[in-house]
Formats: structure tokens, sequence, C-alpha cells
């Protein structure tokens, strides 16, 4: 309930601001009165939840979906390359088929939370590209968080990437 809150807390927080775009039927993508169209901005600053029920998905890598735990080297070792944009791919695909799984969509989700180690000047401009490309066909751009970090599950991991989307009730 307090995620729920919060989340809904971001379309008023903004004050004052009005609706732009349309994404997902249950979502309305907020901007300050004063934005500047011509500043390209590959996020929204904020998504309100107009209705429907919060959908989590678990940080996604670039291991397939069911993978075992404790992860085993071979399968580490096969998904794992040291790519950063491979791996973001590979995350994104499998982030993809658990929408697909749930009847949601890439314009149903609210935020990405993009977790990167080893972080190299214009990682998050390579990451970020990546990920808005999925999202790029349904003319959608969720809130977004990307952030450098110590270490992710794998010394081989360079990204994890966790969603969150609103599907009907």
């Amino acid at each position: 309930m307090r995620a729920a809150s919060a989340i809904a807390c971001l379309g008023f927080c903004i004050a004052p601001s009005f609706a732009s775009a349309q994404s997902g039927n249950n979502l309305e993508v907020i901007n300050h009165p004063n934005y500047d169209k011509s500043v390209f901005l590959p996020f929204s600053p904020a998504i309100k939840v107009k209705s429907g029920m919060l959908l989590w998905l678990a940080g996604g890598t670039a291991l397939p979906v069911y993978h075992d735990h404790p992860h085993k080297r071979d399968e580490v070792v096969k998904y794992l390359k040291n790519d950063l944009e491979a791996q973001v791919r590979q995350t994104m695909d499998g982030i993809m088929q658990t929408l697909k799984a749930a009847n949601a969509s890439p314009k149903d989700v609210v935020h990405v939370f993009i977790f990167r180690t080893r972080p190299r000047m214009g990682d998050i401009g390579k990451a970020s590209a990546i990920v808005n490309s999925y999202f790029a066909p349904y003319n959608h751009k969720p809130a977004t968080t990307n952030m450098a970090v110590l270490e992710l599950g794998e010394p081989e991991q360079l990204v994890e990437i966790q969603v969150v989307a609103v599907v009907d009730n």
C-alpha cells in the first residue's frame, strides 16, 4: 500500500503539473507546465497511476529468467559476457517475456530501475538507449533510475534491471 501511495504521490508532488501523452490506459504522464518539448528527455518525470494494480518484476539479468540458484558457473560464463550492451538487451528481452506473461506490455511500465557495475564514461547513455528502444514503439517513456553500484550477484554481471508496471484489475 505504501508503494502504491508513493507512486501515486508522484503525480501530485509535481505542482503545478499537467498531463501530456497517455501511456497505458491506467497511466498518465505528468510534465511541468513550462516543459520545453524541444529538449530531449529519455524518461518521464512522473507517471500518475489512474487505475489498475501494481506489478513488481524481480530484478532481471542477462541470465535466462529461469536459472539455477545458486548460479552455475557454466551458465554465468555462457550468458554474462563482458559486454554491457549485450547484457542490457538480454535483460530487457527477459523483462519483456515476463511482462507478456502478466498480460502487460511496455506501455504499462511505470518505472525502470537500472543498476550497473564497473561504470565507464558513456555507459549510462548506452544502457538508457537500449532500454528506451524497448519502449519507443509504444511512444512511452517510463520514469527511470539509472545508477552505478559496487557489485551485483556475480562478478561478470554488468547490469540488473527492475521494472514496476500497472496492469488492469
